[in-house]
């Protein structure tokens, strides 16, 4: 069962977005806040498998509790998928700076931010396919954006994470990962989490941003 908390400073949204949820029957609900700082303390005692963060909310919001939730030093961390109305790039940027999971547009399909919410909970990332050409082509020329400027993956990867890394920006999961290379759904992950903290991301979709940041793959 996937737990999810869901915040939002609007009614509607909230109530749609729960009901949503509640529908799937791999998806319990058992949180829903007003607010940044009511999301930030509903995270840290009932830490859920996904917080869903609308970007705009008063007190904190969505970027600031997706920072403190996602950080490294975070305990416990919570996965972040950003929910918003807006497809600013800042929001994007800051979103993923961050280190949220996913982002996603709410007039997305219904079936789409189930599916995102799967993803996320996974350990996948997910941002919204009307974004991902230019949020990437965007990412390549920020370079205040760069987790560890001037470094390139062979330099701080071993054979087998870059072939891993690789395989994440093909948009591969753990379970596709393992079946290619041969080995255990468990050898990833253990893989992964010793790379995150070499490339100085905290989610396996910044780790994909680095690779096309650092021109380890190229822009689509």
């Amino acid at each position: 069962m996937i737990r999810v908390l869901i915040a939002d400073d609007q009614p509607l949204v909230r109530t749609g977005l729960a009901a949503l949820l509640r529908a799937e029957p791999d998806v319990d609900v058992v949180g829903v806040a007003r607010d940044g700082d009511e999301a930030a303390a509903m995270a840290h005692e009932l830490v859920p498998d996904v917080a869903c963060l609308d970007i705009r909310m008063p007190g904190r919001n969505g970027i600031e509790v997706a920072r403190e939730l996602c950080s490294p030093h975070a305990d416990p961390q919570v996965p972040v998928l950003v929910l918003t109305t807006f497809d600013l790039d800042d929001y994007v940027f800051g979103a993923l700076e961050a280190g949220a999971s996913g982002f996603l547009l709410k007039d997305s399909e219904p079936d789409d931010i189930v599916h995102a919410i799967r993803q996320v909970a996974a350990g996948q990332g997910t941002i919204d396919q009307t974004l991902t050409r230019r949020i990437l082509r965007e990412f390549v020329h920020r370079r205040r954006l760069q987790p560890v400027a001037g470094r390139r993956a062979e330099d701080l990867l071993t054979p087998r994470e870059h072939e891993i890394l690789l395989l994440l920006a093909q948009g591969m999961s753990n379970y596709d990962i393992a079946d290619a290379l041969v080995v255990e759904t468990s050898t990833v992950k253990s893989h992964l989490a010793r790379m995150l903290p070499k490339l100085g991301v905290s989610s396996r979709l910044q780790a994909v941003v680095w690779a096309y940041q650092n021109h380890i793959v190229a822009v689509p």
